[in-house]
């Protein structure tokens, strides 16, 4: 999820990395330039031609016996071995969400509609637990670890660019349904009203009961460069789209539009996120 749009990989893999794909990229040159096929190089090394093409795709890391058994057939340069050393997974960040998330760290404008959770940039680390305490399948510590770290390095975004105007529309019973009990559900609010004092972020809520709704096909993201290029973000289960067709974008920023005047006020919105939390 986005903003749960955080994931364990698939099929048991670590997540891919620019690093993982670029050690990759070195061992098939190698492996081409020796002539071998992946198939060849796997019976040299003892792996799979299926685990030799997940290695060279980046999408796996490589055991410390492929890069050691790699290292005898291309001739013990070390090359391979330093090479591993400087390997990372990118923890905590859904191989889908990347793009979405390098694009964050230089936006100037940024607009999100969310119908099922509170935005990633506003969670709270009690509620991200809470959210990972219903994964499926199951995560474990250090997983739900990586989870939060990846979190709250995107939210230093909202503080570090005060020149970024973030925009937040958040459905009214996002709030109301309590994810991880009462205390979880005071910090949030208590989080979420601090963090919309601030100049650049506006923070609106749909109120539950809206006859007239443009964000019924589902939650999105909006983003404009330095450049003034608009992009948005769609996200499903185990899966996330980057959309930079203009003329999606540009539907999905008038859908924006309507919405912001069909939620509550800046004032109205506080207004409600206060009595809910005296109501808890």
């Amino acid at each position: 999820m986005v903003d749960g749009m955080v994931g364990t990989g698939t099929g048991g893999e670590p997540e891919s990395s620019d690093s993982l794909r670029t050690f990759g990229a070195v061992v098939q040159g190698l492996r081409e330039h020796a002539g071998l096929s992946r198939e060849e190089f796997g019976e040299l090394v003892r792996f799979s031609k299926h685990t030799v093409a997940s290695v060279e795709l980046g999408r796996r890391m490589p055991d410390p016996e492929f890069v050691q058994r790699a290292e005898e057939v291309f001739g013990r340069t070390g090359a391979l071995q330093r090479a591993a050393g400087c390997l990372e997974r990118q923890p905590g960040l859904a191989a889908w969400f990347r793009r979405w998330a390098a694009l964050e760290r230089t936006g100037i404008t940024m607009c999100t509609y969310e119908c099922r959770m509170v935005p990633g940039l506003l969670q709270t680390q009690s509620y991200v637990r809470a959210l990972a305490a219903d994964n499926l399948p199951p995560l474990a510590d250090q997983q739900i670890e990586e989870r939060w770290a990846a979190r709250a390095e995107r939210q230093k975004l909202l503080w570090k660019r005060p020149n970024t105007a973030f925009s937040f529309i958040v459905e009214e019973h996002v709030f109301l349904r309590r994810t991880g009990g009462k205390a979880v559900t005071r910090d949030l609010l208590d989080h979420v009203l601090e963090i919309s004092r601030l100049r650049n972020i506006e923070v609106q809520v749909m109120p539950l009961v809206r006859e007239s709704h443009s964000g019924l096909q589902g939650p999105f993201h909006l983003l404009e460069t330095p450049e003034n290029q608009w992009f948005a973000y769609l996200e499903g289960q185990e899966s996330g789209q980057l959309v930079t067709d203009r003329k999606v974008v540009s539907v999905l920023q008038r859908r924006y539009a309507r919405m912001r005047a069909q939620a509550l006020s800046l004032d109205d919105s506080v207004s409600l996120l206060q009595r809910t939390r005296g109501d808890l």
